[in-house]
């Protein structure tokens, strides 16, 4: 969730509500770490291609997290490059597939967006002199207890959520459909959809935000494939992109964002890419115990303990 398009403080300023949308559009983008407007927007499209829900609780979520940065005055810089829409927009996502679109959910997407932003403002101040940055745990924290809780009060839960184990045993073995289906299922599933074509609006969203960036989001994407069947996972799985998503948002991570373009990032970028196919197995199963959810706190968890590692790696360079 970095920054680019240094005009984009001055748009906001100018413009105000234009500003306000073009700031909530980036903020989609920023899921995937792009303050790239078109980026926004094609990933945005895809959202909506996926369902009108979808969309609808996409776009909810992040002008309500948007908006709440606004009234209690985060720096407008940071709003501008979308930074505080991401959370809000996989959360809104995250509720509508997990609880349905019933009334309460779109109460508790509001609430949600809003937890978020300030969430997002506490992490980013705890996170600070490790040099670490919140990621998407905000939305992995508030959608995870949200998700967790809603059994519990009759007025919000209403039935059966759409929930993907990772410890189902596969019998059969990868196909060529499972494969190019996993390639494009793998960029998707980062916001909780399993639609091949969905991934592949996206990865041109992507590509817009630089040649260095679609080529990790599509060597992550490798990457997780390759790690999860070399491990065994279920070939129906893989497919879905179940285990490859969190492997994207780590190569985008750390080969096209926080390190610098050299070979030996690039190598370091793919390693956390494949680390982090095992470590959603384990946390799956973890999850599962109590009825929770794995998000993407793979991608979290690795991307912080790799970044932390870098000071005492001289090899690998920090950019910026």
């Amino acid at each position: 969730m970095l920054i680019a398009e240094p005009d984009v403080l001055l748009e906001f300023q100018r413009k105000k509500l234009p500003g306000f949308l073009l700031a909530s559009v980036r903020g989609v983008g920023q899921v995937d770490l792009q303050p790239c407007l078109w980026t926004g927007m094609l990933i945005l499209a895809g959202l909506w291609a996926a369902g009108w829900e979808i969309g609808l609780f996409a776009t909810l979520g992040t002008l309500v997290s948007t908006a709440a940065a606004h009234l209690v005055a985060v720096d407008r810089s940071n709003i501008a490059l979308g930074l505080q829409g991401y959370c809000g927009c996989l959360t809104g996502v995250a509720l509508v597939t997990s609880l349905g679109g019933h009334p309460a959910t779109y109460a508790l997407a509001v609430i949600g967006a809003v937890m978020c932003t300030m969430l997002l403002a506490a992490l980013t101040t705890l996170l600070a002199p490790y040099g670490l940055t919140a990621l998407t745990a905000p939305f992995c924290l508030v959608s995870g207890i949200m998700v967790i809780g809603a059994p519990s009060f009759g007025r919000i839960w209403h039935g059966a959520p759409r929930a993907v184990s990772s410890t189902t045993t596969g019998d059969r073995a990868l196909s060529w459909h499972d494969l190019w289906h996993a390639f494009f299922t793998n960029i998707s599933q980062v916001f909780l959809v399993d639609e091949w074509y969905v991934g592949l609006i996206m990865l041109v969203g992507l590509a817009f935000a630089g040649a260095r960036v679609v080529l990790y989001a599509a060597a992550g994407s490798v990457v997780g494939i390759f790690a999860a069947w070399a491990l065994g996972a279920p070939a129906s799985l893989i497919s879905n992109g179940i285990y490859g998503y969190n492997a994207v948002l780590v190569a985008i991570a750390m080969g096209a964002v926080f390190l610098t373009a050299t070979v030996w990032n690039g190598v370091y970028a793919l390693i956390g890419a494949a680390a982090t196919t095992g470590l959603t197995a384990a946390l799956t199963s973890i999850f599962k115990t109590f009825g929770g959810h794995t998000f993407t706190w793979p991608f979290i968890l690795t991307t912080w303990a790799f970044m932390a590692a870098v000071p005492a790696l001289p090899r690998f360079r920090r950019s910026g």
